[in-house]
């Protein structure tokens, strides 16, 4: 008999899903008696290649069971709606019946506990799983100090009149850095906006839940873990802020199946050309997530900035968004080098850059010993996935809660350097910011101190998650499971 049917509920985004797919693993590997169902969407807009990659994981791991809700047709056209962050909330308010039956049926189906683990996104699936009396946990897919604003959110709505998007003043919020107002999340930049609200109940509704699992590790984010344990953030504080799980780094394995180019044959490209590489830690590598789009301007600045810096490069470019915004939450089409890079950029770079299509195998990549530095979003995905391979980065955010990772790493852990905008409106950064940036990087003599720190941030990594060492992730996680175990004796 299994010990819990453990349904996960990630949102339907790529960098989500695998989060989820990874705890779900994490889970089986440790307790292997838990059952693991995932629930996912079939959403129309774009969230990477999920499909391909579900389809690898069942492949993969067949001890992990998909659930697919049925499609979703939502109401009006989606260039209608104001923001991506809208569409996923109007999904998942409209799925809630299909979650609905789907938790009935499992827990008609089986005498074990069953555990309901929910993405910070799937919010409205809370008052669901309390109509059935399923104890439910978030999984917050970001770090302890991110968790911290949102759970902050709620009081700083009380305290405060202006929209942040209005003011330049500096946001004070316990034990995390102060924060420039317009680092703040695009969603909670005007209270007027439906987003805003839709986090502010996010704020809210943590504290409902019987625990919050984070993906990180304690010696990471420990000033800000202690607090959110000890209830500091928590909008209610006359009530007991719910139990923190640190069970990260929670990171894809990397190889074929994961990520947009879903399982193609053959070893990629990129990974044969970094082999050709000289010498250890030579290649930066530029890639910006799953979402991350640039317009036409700014990739010519960047290809600008990457030749004028001369270092070797591997960079990933995706299609601009489109100037009539017609399409903008669909997948891009493949893009068109010849006319997006500057005229004879390929030809004048070709003996010590490399830029690649849309998708490259990020682990592989990340784990690769010519690889010396990483350009990134600060998606944190991508920062855990720096972190565990040992790669110092630049840290350039472009949208959700990426600005707040960026202040954590480049002012408090010291693990990255700022990518300063020119224009810090419209985040625009010219060559010559782009060109001194990565050459600081990639100097020894300049970045020796923060090579020194992201390896040992890469050994603790290790440790946690390592069972034979008593890990503090591996241990979190036993902690977790037993109080499954005493949820269903209550």
């Amino acid at each position: 008999m299994a010990l819990a049917n453990v349904i996960l509920y990630p949102s339907p985004g790529m960098g989500h899903l695998i989060s989820m797919v990874e705890l779900g693993k994490f889970i089986q590997n440790h307790h292997p008696k838990c059952s693991i169902t995932i629930l996912t969407h079939n959403p129309p807009f774009n969230t990477g290649s999920t499909a391909a990659y579900i389809s690898h994981v069942s492949t993969t791991v067949p001890s992990i069971n998909f659930h697919s809700l049925p499609v979703i047709s939502l109401p009006q056209d989606l260039d209608a709606y104001p923001s991506m962050e809208t569409i996923i909330f109007e999904l998942i308010l409209l799925s809630n019946p299909h979650v609905h039956r789907a938790l009935t049926s499992i827990s008609s189906t089986t005498t074990a506990p069953v555990v309901f683990v929910i993405d910070f996104f799937c919010t409205p699936a809370l008052s669901i799983a309390k109509t059935l009396n399923i104890p439910t946990y978030y999984f917050f897919t970001s770090g302890a100090y991110a968790l911290a604003l949102f759970q902050y959110f709620p009081t700083l709505h009380k305290i405060t009149t202006e929209n942040f998007k209005d003011t330049d003043e500096i946001i004070h919020i316990p034990i995390l850095p102060p924060i420039p107002s317009p680092d703040m999340p695009d969603p909670l930049l005007d209270r007027t906006w439906m987003t805003y609200n839709f986090f502010l109940e996010i704020g809210n509704n943590f504290q409902k839940s019987q625990g919050i699992i984070i993906n990180t590790f304690d010696s990471l984010e420990e000033k800000a873990i202690r607090a959110l344990s000890d209830g500091v953030f928590v909008p209610e504080p006359d009530k007991p802020a719910p139990p923190v799980f640190c069970l990260g780094p929670l990171i894809a394995s990397g190889g074929r199946g994961v990520g947009e180019a879903g399982g193609g044959g053959g070893r990629h490209e990129c990974l044969k050309w970094l082999d050709k590489q000289p010498g250890t830690g030579s290649v930066v590598f530029l890639c910006f997530g799953s979402l991350g789009l640039f317009s036409a301007e700014q990739l010519k600045e960047i290809a600008m900035g990457l030749e004028r810096s001369e270092q070797r490069f591997l960079w990933v470019v995706r299609t601009p968004p489109s100037e009539d915004k017609s399409g903008r939450f669909l997948p891009p089409p493949e893009p068109d080098l010849d006319y997006l890079l500057p005229e004879g950029f390929l030809e004048r770079t070709k003996d010590r850059g490399l830029v690649a299509k849309s998708w490259v195998p990020q682990v592989e990549v990340l784990n690769h010993e010519a690889v010396g530095g990483f350009v990134t979003h600060c998606g944190w995905n991508s920062v855990l996935e720096a972190l565990w391979a040992g790669v110092p980065m630049v840290a350039w955010p472009l949208y959700a809660e990426q600005k707040i990772n960026r202040v954590f790493l480049v002012e408090e852990l010291k693990l990255a350097i700022g990518m300063n905008e020119t224009d810090k409106e419209s985040g625009f950064v010219t060559a010559d910011v782009i060109s001194e940036t990565v050459k600081e990087l990639m100097r020894t003599e300049s970045s020796s101190s923060l090579r020194e720190r992201i390896q040992r941030k890469k050994e603790e990594a290790r440790r946690a998650m390592n069972d034979g060492d008593g890990g503090s992730s591996v241990l979190a996680l036993s902690k977790l499971v037993e109080s499954w175990k005493d949820s269903s004796e209550d």
